[in-house]
């Protein structure tokens, strides 16, 4: 681990643009390379809010977000998001081919020092329990397990340094879910690369198993040292981890 982190959150805070609540409270947040950190917390608690915001997919209300020691500057901002990549409960997928889906970031500008490789998606797939003919189902085919796995990958296949990834596993089946979380644990074990990832969850045994660092999430405040004392009984107790 470096003494730089990957991203560091200086402050951050939402507000709503009509209410002017505040959605998110001031917030610091450090992300070394090596970090696998878990936010747990009610619904509604601000977890997504907290992901998007250091995504920069919206406006802050105040505070500074540096990566690799640098403040983001607007020229690239495009870039810090190629590699600090946030996967929704449930992304879009487009109409054709698990390997349409695949291809699709190859076609915009940000991607244009990459091709699609056909046969590490394949070996991708592999890994989520899928064969290569995965790559050829119909999107319209796909159950909601198949399709968060095409989503992961489409993410995986441009090699992220950090995966904020919001309850990507929430609604599936258990087998879908171990998958996801198969996908993830070998992006993050992959030779030679800094990366860092950052899972919210609802249950409380998937953010121990995914995590080093357990977080919690309440009224729009991330309670980084009261998560560090929990007890055993706690994490093992999903009623009392939400």
């Amino acid at each position: 681990m470096t003494d730089t982190p990957l991203v560091e959150a200086s402050d951050i805070a939402r507000q709503d643009p009509q209410s002017r609540q505040m959605l998110l409270q001031p917030t610091r947040f450090v992300l070394h390379a090596g970090d696998r950190v878990a936010i747990t917390g009610p619904s509604g608690s601000g977890k997504s809010v907290f992901l998007r915001a250091l995504a920069l997919l919206d406006p802050l209300a105040g505070g500074q977000i540096d990566w690799h020691g640098k403040p983001i500057e607007r020229a690239t901002i495009t870039c810090y998001r190629r590699n600090v990549a946030y996967i929704r409960q449930r992304p879009a997928i487009l109409d054709g081919t698990v390997e349409d889906n695949l291809r699709y970031p190859f076609s915009l500008k940000v991607y244009h020092d990459v091709r699609f490789d056909r046969a590490r998606a394949a070996s991708l797939a592999a890994k989520a329990g899928r064969g290569e003919g995965f790559l050829d189902k119909r999107a319209s085919e796909l159950s909601g397990g198949e399709a968060q796995i095409a989503a992961l990958i489409r993410v995986l296949q441009l090699a992220p340094e950090v995966l904020l990834l919001d309850e990507p596993t929430a609604s599936l089946d258990p087998e879908s879910s171990l998958a996801i979380e198969g996908l993830v644990e070998a992006w993050f074990n992959a030779a030679g690369q800094a990366r860092a990832s950052i899972w919210v969850s609802h249950d409380a045994a998937q953010a121990k198993r995914m995590s080093e660092r357990h977080l919690t999430m309440r009224a729009g405040v991330l309670d980084e040292a009261a998560a560090s004392h929990r007890s055993t009984s706690d994490s093992d107790n999903p009623e009392r981890a939400q």
